[in-house]
């Protein structure tokens, strides 16, 4: 699963729109990315622990020739899942169900994520005038844009097309290859 498969199954198990949830995880990458970074651990309860490790430097050995060898000190990412993640990955009968449409992700349930919730709210008669408001603002600047798209079509019919100038051009002088040979076979 990448990540736009897991933006659109979140949007549908969560009932929220598809661009709301991409959003979010973009942020929620950035953030964890950023803490972490400056060291500090983030850990999501019943998911995952996000921590930057400092590794000493150490010594080592050389496979190919069993030199031994100073290997320097690093820093590392390390994602340890949480308990109830691992228990739940081990046994699927204790993951969290998911609504149908969420995995594998059906594009109709996609569509349908975020509407339910807001058709069920109730709207107030000033976000009812704004939005007819709005809707005949944007009639009229459709109807207005079709009007000047039409009055150029009829403007660029009326004029001619422009012709270039005929080039002269120098006659070119043809050379003839010779017919190939054929293969004889010699005894």
């Amino acid at each position: 699963m990448n990540k736009r498969e897991l933006a659109k199954a979140v949007a549908v198990q969560a009932d929220v729109d598809l661009r709301t949830v991409s959003t979010v995880l973009e942020g929620f990458t950035d953030v964890v990315t950023a803490v972490v970074s400056q060291g500090e651990p983030v850990a999501i309860t019943g998911f995952a622990k996000f921590v930057k490790v400092d590794r000493p430097a150490r010594w080592g050995r050389n496979p190919a020739t069993g030199e031994t060898i100073r290997i320097k000190a690093s820093k590392k990412a390390r994602i340890t899942p949480v308990k109830a993640f691992k228990d739940a990955v081990m046994s699927p009968s204790g993951a969290p169900r998911l609504k149908r449409g969420a995995f594998p992700t059906n594009d109709e349930a996609v569509r349908a994520a975020g509407k339910s919730a807001a058709a069920a709210a109730p709207a107030s008669r000033a976000t009812a005038k704004k939005t007819t408001a709005k809707k005949t603002a944007k009639r009229t600047t459709a109807k207005r844009t079709t009007a000047r798209k039409t009055a150029a079509r009829k403007t660029a019919r009326k004029a001619p097309a422009k012709r270039a100038p005929a080039r002269k051009t120098a006659a070119r002088k043809t050379t003839r290859k010779a017919p190939a040979r054929k293969a004889t076979r010699r005894r």
